[in-house]
């Protein structure tokens, strides 16, 4: 596979790279990031990649995110048709502005004004809500991002960390009023974090939406710099933003370093190919400060694990799933004791009264 690999988002006819670029650290304002040099240098191989799918949000790096792609596509505006921008609104960049922030009609209008000034462009392709906002009808945020389609300034539409109930509901309701649909969702997603795969993934599926997972390293939990073995700090300012590995974390991390080695290849490699290949994924968003950590990352794409490795890694993090995830997936004695064909065979006894003795 390559970057080149192209995949429809969702129900939809646009077409993404397997991995997507995101660009949360481009910029050094909050003290870690990539310089803007570096950032473009990162952006300029991805794309010489093949790779077409960027993503971005007016609040990363106080907006120093955006202006960076915008600088880059600004000096060759040739390419700007032939990549996919996606930036998110939400976060407030305004003090003492109510308004800034939030999914409210005036606070969308202005900060895809703000997006596009600091993008350089006169359209984004995929337009995020960043976040949920219980404050706001849902009706009024859709009936927004519908009319900045129906005003070219938009593309598409996509929800991130938006709870399962709230992105059902705002799909039907696009849907009913022949609005925009939601086409893609952003989610937490890793061998740390699999709590999406309750509701949020089978969602996804369910209604045609691709997925996007965010953190797909956890942090760089899963990146190769940490195992239980190891003592002394990890990249101290990051840590002191995210923290460190749990003792439940390192079980998972300790797995994923000893299937790498079995793989011969890096620990963010294999957890990036472990996640790419699960089921409703779409396009996995990888991030990276320096251009060697893009290398690695890139290394993923060529990497096939075998059944072995995958169980293995599949075991180790399970995640503990609160109804009715577990319902859903245990169907096959409902449907039994209805009397209904399971996986093709026709069934006429409850496995549940059969433990118990009973016939009917």
């Amino acid at each position: 596979m390559s970057l080149d690999s192209y995949v429809t988002l969702g129900r939809s006819g646009l077409r993404v790279s397997p991995f997507t670029l995101g660009a949360m650290t481009f910029g050094e304002d909050h003290g870690w990031g990539s310089s803007p040099e570096e950032s473009k240098n990162i952006l300029a191989a991805y794309l010489d990649r093949g790779g077409n799918s960027i993503d971005t949000a007016n609040i990363y790096t106080n907006g120093h995110s955006e202006k960076i792609i915008g600088d880059y596509f600004a000096g060759r505006p040739a390419l700007r048709d032939r990549v996919v921008i996606g930036t998110k609104f939400f976060g407030n960049l305004y003090e003492n502005d109510p308004n800034g922030g939030g999914s409210g009609r005036k606070a969308i209008v202005q900060q895809l004004e703000n997006s596009l000034r600091r993008l350089q462009t006169d359209y984004v392709d995929l337009y995020w809500l960043h976040n949920f906002d219980p404050t706001t009808p849902v009706e009024e945020t859709l009936r927004a991002l519908d009319d900045l389609v129906s005003d070219g300034k938009v593309r598409y539409v996509g929800f991130s960390d938006v709870p399962a109930w709230a992105t059902a509901e705002a799909a039907t309701i696009a849907g009913m009023r022949g609005w925009a649909p939601i086409i893609a969702l952003q989610l937490e997603y890793s061998l740390l974090e699999r709590t999406s795969e309750g509701e949020l993934i089978p969602m996804a599926q369910a209604l045609g939406m691709g997925v996007m997972p965010w953190g797909p390293l956890k942090s760089g939990f899963l990146s190769g710099k940490y195992s239980s073995a190891s003592t002394g700090q990890v990249d101290t300012t990051r840590t002191q933003l995210v923290g460190a590995p749990s003792e439940a974390d390192y079980v998972v991390i300790d797995t994923l370093n000893t299937v790498a080695r079995e793989a011969n290849a890096s620990p963010a490699a294999v957890a990036l190919a472990w996640i790419q290949d699960r089921p409703g994924i779409t396009s996995t968003l990888i991030g990276a400060r320096r251009m060697d950590q893009f290398e690695v990352n890139l290394h993923a794409l060529d990497l096939t694990l075998s059944d072995t490795q995958r169980t293995t890694l599949d075991e180790v993090s399970t995640p503990t799933l609160s109804f009715p995830a577990h319902n859903n997936r245990t169907l096959a004695p409902t449907l039994q004791f209805a009397g209904a064909t399971v996986d093709g065979h026709p069934s006429i006894v409850s496995p549940l009264l059969q433990a118990s003795g009973v016939r009917y």
